[in-house]
């Protein structure tokens, strides 16, 4: 059994309107899956009314909070003095998000402390992981 970490975040939504609107978020961490971090939504917060989860890499997430990160689906950049930018990419669209940076960075800390940078290697079970791929099979 893994050990999860779960830190709910004030994320401000960016629009076109003249304040940005508060949504709450959630960061997830699993040691079981020790390079991910997830950033849930809950369904009121979302255009399709669904919950809506993004997954992108601890490493992404700490290194954009010195400097903008990312080209692909999911990018971090620091804003001002206390918040950093998430941007999440879709087929639908962007959705742009502002949070504390030192939210991001108890919740980085946390993550540390159960796994630290650079041995995530440690806590990744291969053998578990090929075996559910390989389960349905042949």
């Amino acid at each position: 059994m893994s050990t999860v970490i779960e830190q709910p975040v004030e994320a401000r939504l960016v629009s076109a309107a003249p304040r940005m609107q508060s949504i709450p978020a959630t960061l997830r961490y699993d040691e079981a899956d020790p390079f991910a971090v997830r950033m849930a939504f809950p369904a009121p917060a979302t255009l399709e009314g669904v919950d809506v989860c993004w997954t992108f890499s601890r490493e992404l997430l700490a290194a954009g909070l010195r400097g903008a990160e990312g080209n692909g689906d999911v990018r971090v950049r620091p804003y001002g003095y206390d918040r950093t930018v998430l941007e999440f990419h879709a087929p639908e669209g962007t959705a742009v998000v502002h949070v504390r940076s030192g939210e991001i960075r108890a919740f980085l800390d946390a993550t540390g402390d159960l796994v630290p940078v650079g041995l995530e290697h440690l806590h990744f079970d291969l053998d578990h992981d090929l075996d559910e791929l390989m389960r349905d099979t042949c």
